[in-house]
């Protein structure tokens, strides 16, 4: 059964309408479950990654390598949380609501799909595409580490959001960059 907000009284974090697999900037919130410290710890400001965090920390780098529209910003692993600021570029995205179908050079566009490089047509991702597909892996190489299985890493769900100018794109990265030295004031600290 899919989600019922009258069931299951949880709001949407979503923007109504707005299409996550557009160009643009996108600061991501990923906590772990329980906000259990499983990345490292934080000492004198750095943040030092253990064994589970190094595997946070190689996911999310490879996450560039695997979808060719996205862009890696700033990121930080915390010891329960990471924070990242991702970028969707270079690619022409049909969504529903645009024009049935276009033709360039015989090649046929659908609506929702994305024209990739040597005419390839595929489904344009979304920042719940990006944020599920890291989720899932760093699960799996945990859960391969610690030899268990279905325990959950992360918690349910992200925060994102929509960066619309520079102002708050600067504003972010300088707080995605200097959240080890506030780790104490951190609303994730436990």
């Amino acid at each position: 059964m899919g989600f019922d907000a009258g069931i299951h009284h949880r709001k949407s974090l979503r923007l109504q309408d707005y299409d996550y697999s557009q160009a643009g900037a996108y600061f991501i919130t990923i906590c772990t479950h329980h906000r259990e410290c499983l990345f490292g710890h934080i000492t004198d400001g750095q943040m030092h990654l253990n064994l589970m965090g190094e595997i946070a920390q190689n996911e999310w780098l490879k996450t560039e390598t695997m979808r060719p529209a996205i862009r890696l910003h700033e990121y930080v692993i915390m010891p329960n949380h990471t924070h990242c600021i991702i970028e969707f570029v270079g690619a022409h995205c049909m969504r529903p609501g645009d024009a049935s179908t276009l033709t360039d050079n015989n090649l046929q566009y659908e609506p929702g799909q994305v024209q990739a490089e040597q005419g390839l047509v595929q489904r344009s991702p979304t920042v719940g595409d990006v944020v599920r597909g890291y989720k899932s892996a760093v699960t799996k190489r945990i859960n391969e580490l610690r030899d268990v299985c279905g325990t959950p890493i992360w918690q349910r769900n992200y925060h994102e959001h929509v960066i619309r100018n520079e102002t708050a794109y600067l504003k972010i990265s300088e707080y995605v960059q200097t959240n080890p030295q506030r780790w104490q004031e951190d609303t994730y600290h436990i």
